[in-house]
């Protein structure tokens, strides 16, 4: 099956990420899932080039990526792929692992507060 914004080898993997998620992952899915940010539709493990990103709400340009302690030494990698995305258009927010884990509700509204200021800028 040919896909328009990857390879079938990075669908492949988006695909496998998906079902391996990360318990950080996984806690902040149950929040971007099925609409529950306001009406913004949100994917988990979408790629797009040769990334696969955490999380992506497509319409609205906005990326979502969480950071464990590996992102430590992988500054370039990440600042690379961050600026492959936007030259995609994507906006890309990151936050630490441990945030979303203990600070839940600080991500989200950063998150909130960036659709929010979208939403007033159109």
């Amino acid at each position: 099956m040919k896909h328009r914004r990857t390879t079938p080898n990075i669908f492949g993997r988006a695909k496998q990420l998906h079902r391996e998620m990360t318990p950080a992952e996984a806690k902040l899915w149950k929040h971007l899932r099925a609409h529950r940010m306001g009406d913004v539709h949100f994917r988990n493990q979408h790629a797009i080039g040769n990334y696969i990103v955490d999380f992506c709400a497509p319409r609205r340009k906005l990326i979502i990526e969480l950071d464990g302690s590996q992102h430590l030494e992988q500054e370039n990698y990440d600042e690379e792929r961050s600026a492959f995305l936007k030259s995609k258009g994507y906006r890309v927010l990151r936050f630490w692992n441990n945030d979303v884990m203990n600070n839940t509700d600080t991500v989200l509204t950063a998150i909130w507060n960036t659709l929010k200021h979208e939403d007033e800028s159109s």
